[in-house]
């Protein structure tokens, strides 16, 4: 997933015409309107809140800010793990002799594919009754149950670290170690070096990647509502049939996540801080005596967030297979049952990739090849979407499509409905990319088509397409990656029998069927382990 700041960044068009050229009006129109189905969601749920008499009461209850105080701990907990934990783990495999560096750098970026969703489920499934802990541990002895903050928070760290080890990771491969070798002929030890030298010029990217987790966190539902803990998210789901209520809650999480991609922008913006480019004699730390405790501590830390989910995934799967007469942990070997899910998965995945594309490529030229403000507004609306919680946008959609004009209260519960949806909160991460596409163009080149008599459209399809299509497929393939492992938006608008593997998961764990649920995750998972590999870890591999 992008950072908020990327996505936000205003782009300093390479390939942009003179100044005081406009853009054709059919490209302004074109792009407003894309640009106006993005707003629906936030314009909706602010009109709707306007006024409203149950509205306002819904917020003066007793207890009605209890879930947004949960929301932010919960949130600002996590950041600040995910801070110390994902900044350790960048420095240990990128700055140092660290044993088998390359290896645990890609090990791990590997919790990205596991959804929180998934990993809440693991916690509760390793803990239950007849679960891997329960066999392990003596006769009498029960494991208990990891619940509410806590449990919340582990699951949530665990797997979104990654969000600040990889810009932590990038920046460190720019850092010149002719700063650090500077400082250490000055006397300074190791740890001087970090806090004085690695710390203040990696500071941009460790808080990206913490606010990027506290967005991450205030917009979870699937981790905090399986393990019982109170925030916002969960308690819109639980009101969702109370609509005054609901979007109450909706608006205050809104607020929120917009605030903190607001306060990103502002914190972040201004010139980096990192002088020189990459440097291929990066300088390597020798941890000396403490190189077995961190071996020990990255290694644990693969073990915790990755090793161990799947291996109470394939030991729930395992065991439903050879006992499938047992109904609470049976597991349908009929291939159907899981295809259906798969292809479901797939076709709303590919669909909205392809929509999103398509959808965002005028505003990218728009916004790269000519200057205008208005531009810039266009592009902050569709920002706005992918900071909206999933969740939010899905719940305004439904008070839409039920409240709205008759044509719109007809797509209820259909296909473009929730592929709108995807397309509102996932778009942005298919415009950044689309963006940069549009930039590696040179103009000189369509100049050059346009003298030799070819028409417009020629230009685009022969010429401009093919060099953006590696950009394009870049950011459709990470909007399919995100609506993959998309639950409360499928939850809430999906067909009545459209059933995802995210869906197939979730409600597999409500009734308690752990193997169903199990081997619906593991195919989940390497779904999103080979996108993951091919979109972000190869990438990043082929750096070093």
């Amino acid at each position: 997933m992008a950072s908020t700041a990327e996505l936000t960044a205003g782009l300093e068009p390479a390939a942009a015409s003179p100044r005081g050229a406009a853009a054709p009006i059919w490209l302004r129109l074109l792009a407003l309107l894309i640009a106006a189905g993005f707003a629906v969601p936030l314009l909706w749920l602010v009109l709707r809140n306007l006024g409203g008499e149950g509205v306002v009461a819904a917020l003066r209850g007793s207890g009605a800010l209890a879930p947004l105080g949960r929301s932010v701990l919960l949130a600002g907990c996590t950041a600040v793990a995910t801070a110390v934990v994902g900044t350790a783990a960048a420095w240990l495999t990128m700055r140092t002799d660290l044993p088998l560096a390359r290896v645990w750098r890609v090990l791990l970026c590997l919790p990205l594919v596991v959804p929180s969703f998934i990993g809440a489920f693991t916690l509760l499934a390793a803990f239950a009754r007849g679960g891997l802990l329960d066999r392990l541990l003596p006769a009498g002895i029960s494991p208990g149950r990891i619940v509410g903050f806590w449990g919340a928070f582990g699951v949530l760290t665990l797997l979104t670290y990654p969000y600040v080890l990889l810009p932590v990771s990038a920046r460190l491969r720019q850092l010149p170690a002719s700063l650090e070798e500077s400082a250490r002929l000055l006397g300074r030890g190791g740890w001087s070096v970090f806090t004085a030298v690695v710390l203040p010029q990696t500071s941009g990217a460790i808080l990206a990647g913490s606010l990027l987790v506290f967005l991450y966190t205030i917009s979870d539902f699937g981790a905090v509502q399986l393990l019982r803990y109170d925030t916002l998210t969960r308690a819109i789901y639980a009101s969702r049939l109370d609509q005054p209520t609901s979007l109450a809650y909706s608006l205050q999480l809104g607020v929120l996540a917009i605030a903190v991609v607001a306060a990103e922008r502002a914190l972040l913006r201004g010139p980096s801080r990192v002088v020189g480019s990459r440097d291929s004699r990066a300088l390597r730390v020798a941890l000396g005596r403490w190189r077995v405790a961190a071996t020990a501590g990255v290694a644990g830390l693969a073990v915790f967030a990755l090793a161990a989910p799947v291996t109470v995934l394939a030991y729930w799967s395992a065991r439903g297979m050879l006992r499938g007469s047992s109904r609470a942990t049976a597991v349908t070997t009929d291939p159907a049952s899981l295809l259906a899910p798969m292809l479901n998965t797939a076709r709303a995945s590919v669909l909205t990739a392809v929509v999103a594309v398509v959808a965002v490529l005028p505003l990218a030229y728009w916004t790269v090849r000519y200057r205008s403000r208005l531009a810039g507004v266009a592009n902050a609306v569709v920002v706005g979407g992918f900071a909206l919680p999933g969740l939010v946008v899905a719940l305004a959609l439904v008070s839409f499509a039920l409240r709205g004009p008759l044509l719109v209260g007809s797509l209820y519960q259909t296909l473009p409905l929730l592929v709108f949806a995807y397309t509102v909160h996932f778009g942005a991460q298919s415009l950044r990319t689309a963006q940069v596409a549009v930039a590696g163009v040179p103009p000189r080149v369509g100049d050059a088509a346009r003298m030799l008599g070819a028409s417009g459209v020629r230009r685009f399809a022969e010429i401009e397409l093919p060099l953006m299509l590696p950009g394009l497929l870049a950011g459709g393939g990470l909007v399919l990656l995100s609506v993959a492992k998309e639950l409360p938006a499928t939850l809430l608008l999906a067909p009545a029998g459209f059933q995802t593997l995210a869906t197939r998961v979730w409600n597999a764990t409500e009734d308690a069927f752990w193997a169903d649920a199990s081997l619906a995750s593991l195919v989940l998972i390497a779904l999103s382990g080979a996108l993951t590999w091919l979109l972000v870890i190869r990438r990043l591999d082929a750096l070093d």
